[in-house]
């Protein structure tokens, strides 16, 4: 069965409130529910991702109330009421599982998440910081499907070694239906791996279908995304200040439209064989050099904003910028474990550039006052 998710109800179900700093990014908080919205993309489809529903909501103030709440697979929404700072092994999330940051004060620094041979689960509205690569990813899923990322914040930095923190948010070993959305990824030397090994094709091959909207990246290294043998639809996205840009490999296939890269000298690139189909980007320093691909349409309704409009409509409006009301009494430890990191990637571009852009010959394929349905 085919559902159809607009991104037009995310983005008018939101009320605009006071601006908030960040690391960087000029935030403007909006109120939310846990029930404002739905996912979209690729975790629309499926049967939909709904996370823990209409459970009551938890709440947890600290690193062992959240492991113990999103253990298991009975339907839970957890809140996360303020910062939490651990030197710790990513948070292992169970099927059924809402989890959402109170505000944008949540900032879980040195450990990350993991959802691994688990379904059906909601991230958002988290900042997540300097996980070393000892600890696992910002966020990771491997073996599962039907995840929603929406509205987070992942970041490192850039002066230590690029193996010094893992990634920041790597999707591998057959993960799919996944949507990563309205989320700000900066100051990290890798990115996004989609796909975690050339040799992993037997596995990965009829898996890997994520969708990554209206994000910006921001002083990125590389894998924005790196995607193997899977399908990604990229749109509605800004690439600031990114050495190299979305790498199509090992027979990945590639839809992307409306995004702007500055500074950035591969915007659209393969370092052996891929397909992309591309539609109204700005290539900025560089241009596309991917063969034509076959993935031209996708199952779910969305809305391009158009590379006009792309910047103003992402920066200061990604990242952890909701606010949700809510919440009980924090929960009690339990165990958790770690995740594969085993991500090598070849031929990556040592150094960042910055230069003019230039734009995609390809007409614009949507405006902002109407969605574009689309079918496979």
């Amino acid at each position: 069965m085919k559902y159809f998710i607009s991104t037009v109800s995310l983005l008018a179900s939101l009320v605009f409130a006071s601006p908030t700093p960040d690391f960087g990014s000029n935030k403007i908080e909006k109120r939310a529910t846990l029930t404002d919205v739905t996912a979209t993309g690729w975790a629309s489809l499926n049967g939909g991702t709904t996370g823990g529903g209409s459970a009551a909501p938890v709440t947890v103030s600290d690193y062992a109330g959240l492991v113990a709440a999103v253990a298991g697979t009975e339907p839970k929404v957890v809140i996360i009421s303020g910062p939490i700072t651990q030197e710790a092994a990513q948070v292992r999330i169970g099927s059924n599982t809402t989890l959402v940051g109170a505000d944008s004060s949540v900032i879980l620094t040195g450990f990350g998440l993991l959802v691994r041979n688990d379904n059906n689960v909601i991230i958002r509205n988290i900042a997540i910081a300097k996980v070393t690569a000892a600890n696992g990813d910002a966020i990771g899923v491997q073996y599962g499907s039907n995840i929603w990322i929406d509205h987070v914040d992942l970041s490192a930095d850039r002066t230590k070694d690029k193996d010094f923190y893992d990634g920041l948010c790597d999707l591998t070993r057959e993960a799919s239906f996944i949507t990563l959305s309205n989320s700000y990824i900066h100051d990290h030397w890798k990115g996004s791996l989609i796909g975690h090994s050339d040799s992993n094709g037997a596995e990965d091959t009829g898996h890997l279908t994520v969708t990554q909207n209206n994000n910006h990246w921001k002083n990125i290294h590389s894998r924005t995304p790196s995607i193997r043998f899977g399908q990604a639809h990229i749109y509605n996205s800004y690439f600031e200040a990114t050495t190299d840009g979305i790498n199509v490999r090992q027979g990945a296939e590639v839809l992307v439209e409306s995004n702007v890269f500055d500074g950035t000298t591969k915007p659209l690139f393969t370092v052996d064989n891929g397909g992309a189909v591309e539609k109204d980007n700005v290539w900025g320093a560089g241009s596309n050099t991917v063969p034509a691909g076959k993935l031209s349409t996708v199952e779910y309704q969305y809305e391009l904003l158009g590379s006009g409009a792309v910047i103003a409509g992402v920066v200061g409006k990604s990242g952890n910028t909701l606010s949700f009301a809510g919440g009980t009494t924090p929960s009690t430890p339990t165990s958790t474990d770690g995740s594969d990191s085993s991500d090598v990637e070849p031929q990556e571009s040592a150094v960042p550039t910055t230069t003019s852009s230039k734009k995609s010959s390809e007409k614009k394929t949507a405006s902002s006052k109407a969605a574009k349905k689309t079918k496979s």
